[in-house]
């Protein structure tokens, strides 16, 4: 059985011609790793680039609203039904993007489940302390037999809640997960210079704006959606709607927005890197490789 083709690496890096070219090479289909692509008429402050796919079928882009909040467990449900259906037609899935949790659940078979909120226990613990919470949590772990994760459970009183109120359900609801497989992949790594793709990032970032990045944000807020909602996105749409509603300069923006992406792009390789030590092995290419040249090393190791 043909393996999935991964390809991830940080933004602006290339992944997307890469896998379209990868793709037309091998009768491919790709299937997009990207946490916020999955957004209808967020174009330009996603870089979905739909232009460049031109001939390859590609999913799971542009499949809910903005202002919506679409998590892990929706992409595990849609990725396997897209999944499925390329293998169907008989084309190799290529999986793209930089979202690296979306990626390992995949790849690793995450089990989830979904848990809807509680809002009478949240209308309890609000107002509590963040130590209160941390507390609670523990106690609460203890009786399901889950351990705490690191400290990203108990970072603020927001987060807290919420995974007391993932316990609480779990207590209540002692249904088995929803088992998805693991998918057996080979990984191919974007490797680009940390120098390059900076200047890479500031430059696309100079383009997006010209193209209307600010105009896109003000269509979205036009349609009612809140200020709040769009900045929950981050990166782009956290800054730019600060622009727009006047809370930051042309200036400012830029320039925090630029640095933000940077650190996005930092903290993208520190993913990979783990995914490394928890046992993925990936092929590092090199991103200023002819694409033909790229394209032969992956088909080689297919």
């Amino acid at each position: 059985m043909q393996k999935m083709i991964t390809i991830l690496g940080p933004t602006a890096s290339g992944k997307t011609p890469l896998a379209v070219a990868v793709a037309r090479r091998v009768g491919g289909e790709i299937l997009s790793a990207d946490s916020r692509q999955v957004y209808r008429r967020m174009d330009i402050g996603t870089g979905k680039d739909l232009s460049e796919y031109q001939d390859v079928r590609y999913h799971l882009i542009d499949i809910c609203e903005p202002g919506t909040k679409y998590n892990l467990f929706q992409y595990q449900q849609d990725f396997f039904t897209a999944y499925e259906q390329v293998r169907g037609r008989g084309a190799v899935p290529i999986l793209c993007g930089g979202t690296g949790l979306y990626i390992e659940a995949v790849l690793k078979g995450y089990h989830l489940s979904p848990v809807p909120q509680n809002q009478p226990l949240r209308d309890r613990l609000e107002g509590r302390s963040l130590e209160e919470l941390t507390a609670m949590l523990r106690e609460l772990k203890a009786r399901t037999g889950t351990t705490m994760h690191n400290t990203t459970d108990v970072d603020s009183a927001q987060r807290a809640i919420r995974a007391i109120e993932i316990e609480t359900y779990t207590l209540e609801h002692p249904a088995p997960l929803r088992e998805l497989p693991a998918v057996p992949s080979v990984i191919i790594g974007v490797n680009i210079d940390r120098d390059l793709r900076r200047e890479k990032i500031t430059r696309r970032l100079k383009d997006r704006l010209d193209e209307g990045m600010a105009d896109e944000v003000r269509a979205l807020l036009s349609e009612g959606i809140a200020p709040d909602a769009l900045t929950y996105y981050g990166l782009e749409y956290r800054y730019v709607t600060d622009y727009v509603v006047g809370r930051l300069s042309y200036d400012e923006m830029f320039r925090q927005l630029e640095i933000a992406i940077h650190q996005f792009a930092k903290r993208q390789m520190t993913w990979f890197r783990g995914m490394e030590r928890r046992g993925f092995h990936i092929h590092w290419i090199d991103a200023t490789l002819p694409m033909d040249d790229k394209v032969e090393q992956i088909v080689s190791l297919l």
